[in-house]
């Protein structure tokens, strides 16, 4: 599936997000500083993010964005990795339709002016120095409604093995976070008690290439 399929965006944008996946896959090599770095491409059917806000204090909304795309680099013999993630805001889902198209509308997502938001990591953290430590934390920058901000994601898990299926290496891993929605403009409803607070926890797995 096109990462463009969601949307029926013109000519002229689709070629300047295209431009712009050139260039984060052409960059993640350059931070990841190991000529040994195996090259993953991620499985949309196995890589989301989903979150969760709290509401009013007595429940909580959940839902989640599909069919990401992008790109893992990883090494685990220097202990080095870097990821790309190209996120389609339009495959949001909370499981009601009619949230869904309030989440997408101009106050809060705006899918139609900012179809795409994207991560990319900077800086991976590791358990110890030895080669193949667990992988701890992923600092990157989250962009979203054309805002940039840092993040830093927790490892709950992260492994790889041979997939019999793929006959080739997988890597994938769970990663959590907590982020002010603030911080993105969208603040939709903070006076009224609903928190700046949203958890994220995020699925990734990837195949070598």
């Amino acid at each position: 599936m096109s990462i463009f399929s969601f949307n029926p965006l013109a000519s002229s944008y689709r070629q300047s997000i295209a431009a712009l996946l050139l260039l984060m896959i052409a960059g993640i090599g350059s931070g990841v500083g190991s000529s040994q770095a195996a090259t993953y491409h991620l499985d949309p059917t196995h890589t989301n993010v989903r979150f969760a806000i709290d509401h009013f204090n007595t429940s909580t909304n959940t839902g989640g964005f599909y069919n990401l795309t992008g790109q893992l680099e990883y090494d685990p013999s220097a202990n080095v990795g870097n990821i790309s993630l190209l996120i389609p805001v339009n495959s949001l889902n909370t499981g009601n339709k009619a949230f869904d198209i309030t989440l997408k509308g101009a106050d809060f997502f705006d899918t139609e002016k900012y179809p795409l938001a994207y991560f990319k990591s900077t800086k991976w953290h590791f358990a110890n120095k030895k080669a193949g430590a667990a992988v701890t934390k992923v600092e990157g920058d989250l962009t979203l409604r054309g805002i940039t901000n840092p993040v830093v994601l927790t490892a709950t898990k992260f492994n790889c093995y041979f997939n019999l299926l793929l006959k080739k290496p997988v890597c994938g891993g769970d990663f959590t976070t907590t982020i002010d929605r603030s911080q993105w403009n969208l603040d939709k409803y903070t006076l009224l008690g609903i928190t700046e607070k949203v958890d994220l926890d995020i699925q990734i797995e990837a195949a070598k290439q």
